[in-house]
């Protein structure tokens, strides 16, 4: 009698566990899913300041880690000085690293656009990460003013 008490301790347990990770997730999700359309609202306006202000997209290149490049098919705008990310003149944004075989340097890339962060470089090798609203104002000092 004392070992079924136990395993239904565990299981119970186990049960409440998985219900807790579950949670975890989905609450990590809700604010993944808030903040990155918390930044897509700011490349949103930063490609309206961008156009008032006469600064012309750029066509777009994927870099890979030994400096070789590759186009692609996008013009926009680079976010940070090293051209790791950028938002494409559509609002979708960017990361453009990338390891490229010799045919994609040769024939270029279509790299697929990925949820905005806010802060640009999370969780990247290099530890250079920063703000996106900081990186915007970099580039155009009065984009928020939209």
């Amino acid at each position: 009698p004392s070992s079924n008490y136990a395993m239904s301790m565990d299981s119970t347990w186990a049960e409440q566990r998985r219900q807790n990770a579950r949670l975890q997730a989905e609450r990590l999700r809700e604010r993944e899913a808030t903040e990155s359309a918390q930044a897509a609202e700011y490349l949103r306006l930063f490609i309206g300041a961008a156009r008032r202000n006469g600064l012309e997209p750029e066509p777009l290149h994927v870099r890979a880690g030994d400096g070789k490049q590759a186009k692609t098919p996008y013009r926009g705008w680079y976010l940070k000085a090293d051209k790791s990310v950028a938002v494409g003149e559509d609002g979708k944004f960017y990361i453009l690293t990338a390891p490229l075989t010799l045919a994609q340097r040769l024939r270029g890339v279509k790299p697929e656009p990925s949820p905005p962060t806010l802060i640009l470089g999370k969780g990247g090798r290099d530890g250079e990460q920063i703000d996106l609203t900081e990186a915007l104002t970099m580039r155009i000092p009065t984009w928020a003013e939209g």
